[in-house]
């Protein structure tokens, strides 16, 4: 069944996690779906299935332009964008030289910035667009051994609400997806190389505490629920601003809007010990 007619939409992030489960879930829908991302080789299935890959590194304005030019000359221009590319820098925020955390800001921030900015124009002429901004329940909490990866995601959940206002007028809408704990590769891959670099660091136990917790714990929803989520937002009508959804994201984002900071820190440190 199609209801999109035919929208094409593209997906940052598409190699693996919320960012293929959410182009699958597009194509199934009807959409025309251009799947982005560097690992080329992960998005073959995706192909299968009719996706169009693009080999798209988001830190790098020659993959978002010709990405861009490509989807504007075969479909004319992209009509849903799902900024979901983006990985957690993990540690003792004294341990991460700031070029690292430079880095994050480049790919969690920075990056999607620059391609919302290249496929406005043509929402803005056609006087319709919906532009998903996937961000986390972290964008509105804190937890430690993440200041970096969390300052991005709050700094998009600014970002967006300020979007939204600058672009009601041409009938585009901006919507934040903020998942909750998600059975995806983004553990491993925050948590492998805080470990190697604060090993012997003052703050090792810390880390050692968490990335044990990390490790014994095999939960978290399937990332296609962020995928049903994705498209029953970009369905919509008139969409939400944002949508909570995965393990744990509603009554975390519930406890957060309750209770006080410092109650916070204490729910925070009996987690972590």
């Amino acid at each position: 069944m199609t209801t999109s007619n035919r929208q094409t939409a593209l997906v940052t992030g598409a190699s693996a996690g919320i960012g293929k489960a959410t182009v699958k879930t597009l194509l199934e829908a009807g959409y025309a779906v251009y799947a982005a991302a560097r690992r080329v080789e992960n998005m073959r299935d995706l192909e299968d299935l009719g996706a169009v890959v693009l080999e798209m590194d988001v830190t790098k304005e020659e993959d978002l332009a010709a990405g861009v030019e490509r989807i504007n000359e075969e479909q004319g221009g992209v009509d849903i964008l799902v900024n979901n590319a983006g990985f957690g820098l993990y540690g003792p925020m004294e341990d991460i030289p700031l070029d690292d955390a430079r880095y994050q800001f480049e790919v969690n921030l920075f990056g999607l910035a620059r391609l919302t900015q290249l496929v406005l124009p043509y929402m803005r002429e056609q006087g319709a667009g919906k532009i998903v901004n996937v961000s986390s329940i972290a964008g509105k909490m804190h937890a430690p051994l993440g200041s970096w990866y969390i300052a991005t995601k709050h700094a998009l959940e600014g970002w967006s609400d300020c979007l939204r206002f600058e672009l009601k007028s041409f009938g585009i809408d901006v919507i934040i997806i903020e998942p909750g704990l998600i059975h995806t590769e983004f553990g491993h891959v925050a948590f492998e190389p805080m470990v190697e670099r604060s090993a012997n660091s003052p703050y090792s136990g810390i880390v050692n505490r968490m990335t044990e917790g990390m490790d014994s714990y095999e939960g978290g929803s399937t990332p296609s629920v962020i995928a049903d989520t994705v498209l029953k937002a970009v369905r919509t009508k008139r969409p939400k601003t944002r949508y909570a959804a995965g393990q744990y994201a509603k009554a975390a984002l519930l406890l957060r809007k309750l209770v006080s900071d410092r109650m916070f820190d204490r729910v925070i440190e009996r987690m972590v010990g």
